[in-house]
Protein backbone atom coordinates (compact mmCIF):
# COMPACT_ATOMS: atom_id res chain seq x y z
CA UNK A 1 0.00 0.00 0.00
CA UNK A 2 1.13 3.69 -0.49
CA UNK A 3 1.72 5.79 2.12
CA UNK A 4 1.48 9.60 1.68
CA UNK A 5 3.33 11.98 4.07
CA UNK A 6 0.41 15.10 4.11
CA UNK A 7 3.06 16.76 7.47
CA UNK A 8 4.46 19.16 4.51
CA UNK A 9 1.00 20.24 3.61
CA UNK A 10 0.25 20.40 7.96
CA UNK A 11 2.96 23.22 8.64
CA UNK A 12 1.42 25.81 6.36
CA UNK A 13 -2.51 24.96 6.42
CA UNK A 14 -5.02 24.76 9.03
CA UNK A 15 -7.99 22.80 9.39
CA UNK A 16 -7.15 20.28 6.38
CA UNK A 17 -6.76 17.67 8.68
CA UNK A 18 -9.85 16.34 7.06
CA UNK A 19 -8.20 15.84 3.83
CA UNK A 20 -5.56 13.57 4.79
CA UNK A 21 -8.75 11.30 6.38
CA UNK A 22 -10.37 11.54 2.91
CA UNK A 23 -7.25 10.39 0.73
CA UNK A 24 -6.50 7.71 2.83
CA UNK A 25 -9.96 6.35 3.41
CA UNK A 26 -9.83 6.65 -0.90
CA UNK A 27 -6.71 4.64 -1.21
CA UNK A 28 -7.75 1.93 1.09
CA UNK A 29 -9.41 -0.92 -1.34
CA UNK A 30 -10.37 -4.24 -0.20
CA UNK A 31 -12.37 -7.10 -0.24
CA UNK A 32 -15.24 -5.26 2.18
CA UNK A 33 -15.59 -2.25 -0.22
CA UNK A 34 -18.58 -3.77 -2.09
CA UNK A 35 -18.83 -3.66 -5.44
CA UNK A 36 -22.95 -3.96 -5.48
CA UNK A 37 -25.06 -2.42 -6.41
CA UNK A 38 -23.48 -0.64 -9.95
CA UNK A 39 -23.47 3.26 -9.69
CA UNK A 40 -23.07 6.39 -11.68
CA UNK A 41 -21.83 9.95 -10.41
CA UNK A 42 -22.83 12.43 -12.94
CA UNK A 43 -21.79 16.46 -12.46
CA UNK A 44 -24.87 17.99 -13.96
CA UNK A 45 -23.66 21.69 -14.07
CA UNK A 46 -21.50 23.99 -12.16
CA UNK A 47 -23.12 22.85 -8.63
CA UNK A 48 -25.24 19.76 -9.23
CA UNK A 49 -24.49 16.40 -9.01
CA UNK A 50 -26.39 13.28 -9.30
CA UNK A 51 -26.08 9.92 -8.21
CA UNK A 52 -27.68 6.41 -9.86
CA UNK A 53 -27.54 3.50 -8.27
CA UNK A 54 -28.87 0.44 -10.37
CA UNK A 55 -31.56 -1.20 -8.20
CA UNK A 56 -32.99 -4.22 -10.04
CA UNK A 57 -35.95 -6.17 -8.50
CA UNK A 58 -35.80 -3.74 -5.46
CA UNK A 59 -38.85 -1.53 -4.61
CA UNK A 60 -39.63 1.74 -3.72
CA UNK A 61 -40.11 0.62 0.01
CA UNK A 62 -37.35 -0.97 0.07
CA UNK A 63 -34.60 1.27 -0.51
CA UNK A 64 -33.99 4.10 2.19
CA UNK A 65 -31.75 7.21 1.85
CA UNK A 66 -30.07 8.92 4.67
CA UNK A 67 -28.40 12.44 5.03
CA UNK A 68 -25.47 12.64 7.31
CA UNK A 69 -22.81 15.37 7.83
CA UNK A 70 -21.19 15.17 4.94
CA UNK A 71 -22.39 11.56 3.69
CA UNK A 72 -24.97 9.85 2.19
CA UNK A 73 -26.21 6.58 2.90
CA UNK A 74 -28.56 4.56 0.59
CA UNK A 75 -29.60 1.14 2.06
CA UNK A 76 -31.97 -1.80 0.31
CA UNK A 77 -33.30 -4.15 2.57
CA UNK A 78 -35.04 -7.29 0.33
CA UNK A 79 -38.06 -8.15 1.74
CA UNK A 80 -38.02 -12.05 2.05
CA UNK A 81 -40.01 -14.10 -1.14
CA UNK A 82 -42.93 -15.59 -0.12
CA UNK A 83 -44.25 -17.30 -2.89
CA UNK A 84 -41.58 -20.29 -2.86
CA UNK A 85 -40.33 -20.22 -6.74
CA UNK A 86 -37.27 -22.74 -7.72
CA UNK A 87 -35.02 -20.78 -9.32
CA UNK A 88 -32.96 -22.51 -12.32
CA UNK A 89 -31.12 -19.13 -12.85
CA UNK A 90 -30.64 -16.58 -10.47
CA UNK A 91 -28.64 -13.64 -12.27
CA UNK A 92 -30.42 -10.75 -10.84
CA UNK A 93 -28.62 -9.91 -7.38
CA UNK A 94 -31.62 -8.87 -4.69
CA UNK A 95 -29.30 -8.95 -1.89
CA UNK A 96 -29.06 -6.29 0.59
CA UNK A 97 -26.66 -3.36 0.63
CA UNK A 98 -25.55 -0.37 2.39
CA UNK A 99 -23.19 1.92 -0.12
CA UNK A 100 -21.94 5.11 1.64
CA UNK A 101 -21.16 8.29 -0.09
CA UNK A 102 -18.76 11.06 0.99
CA UNK A 103 -19.98 14.67 0.11
CA UNK A 104 -17.86 17.63 0.36
CA UNK A 105 -18.76 20.76 2.54
CA UNK A 106 -21.85 22.53 1.53
CA UNK A 107 -23.18 19.75 -0.41
CA UNK A 108 -26.46 18.51 0.11
CA UNK A 109 -29.05 16.00 -1.38
CA UNK A 110 -32.02 17.81 -2.75
CA UNK A 111 -34.13 14.89 -4.07
CA UNK A 112 -34.56 11.55 -4.92
CA UNK A 113 -36.28 9.77 -8.12
CA UNK A 114 -36.71 5.95 -8.39
CA UNK A 115 -37.33 5.19 -12.17
CA UNK A 116 -37.03 1.81 -14.06
CA UNK A 117 -34.83 -0.05 -11.61
CA UNK A 118 -32.50 3.26 -11.25
CA UNK A 119 -32.12 5.45 -8.30
CA UNK A 120 -31.17 8.75 -9.01
CA UNK A 121 -30.45 10.88 -5.93
CA UNK A 122 -29.54 14.57 -6.67
CA UNK A 123 -27.55 16.83 -4.94
CA UNK A 124 -26.22 20.45 -5.22
CA UNK A 125 -23.35 22.92 -3.81
CA UNK A 126 -24.74 25.79 -1.78
CA UNK A 127 -22.34 28.13 -0.69
CA UNK A 128 -23.34 30.62 2.21
CA UNK A 129 -23.31 34.26 1.58
CA UNK A 130 -20.48 34.79 4.11
CA UNK A 131 -18.32 32.06 2.34
CA UNK A 132 -18.86 33.33 -1.25
CA UNK A 133 -15.69 36.24 -3.13
CA UNK A 134 -16.59 39.75 -2.24
CA UNK A 135 -15.15 43.02 -3.42
CA UNK A 136 -13.82 45.29 -1.13
CA UNK A 137 -14.02 49.04 -1.83
CA UNK A 138 -10.68 51.06 -1.46
CA UNK A 139 -11.25 54.25 0.17
CA UNK A 140 -8.94 56.75 -0.33
CA UNK A 141 -7.84 58.60 2.01
CA UNK A 142 -7.54 62.96 1.90
CA UNK A 143 -5.32 64.69 4.39
CA UNK A 144 -6.09 62.34 7.02
CA UNK A 145 -10.02 61.46 6.42
CA UNK A 146 -11.07 59.10 4.18
CA UNK A 147 -12.66 60.06 0.46
CA UNK A 148 -16.07 58.44 1.77
CA UNK A 149 -15.94 60.90 4.97
CA UNK A 150 -15.33 63.86 3.25
CA UNK A 151 -18.14 63.65 0.95
CA UNK A 152 -20.70 62.43 4.06
CA UNK A 153 -19.72 65.54 5.56
CA UNK A 154 -19.97 67.94 2.19
CA UNK A 155 -23.66 65.76 2.08
CA UNK A 156 -24.31 66.80 5.71
CA UNK A 157 -23.78 70.59 4.85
Amino acid sequence: MTTLDFSPLFRSTIGFDRLANLVEDALRVDESTPGYPPYNIEKRGEDNYRISLAVAGFGEDELSIEARENAVLVTGRKKAAENGTAYLHRGIAERDFRRSFRLADFVKVVGATFDHGLLHIDLVREIPEAMKPRRIEINAVAGGESKKAVEDKKQAA
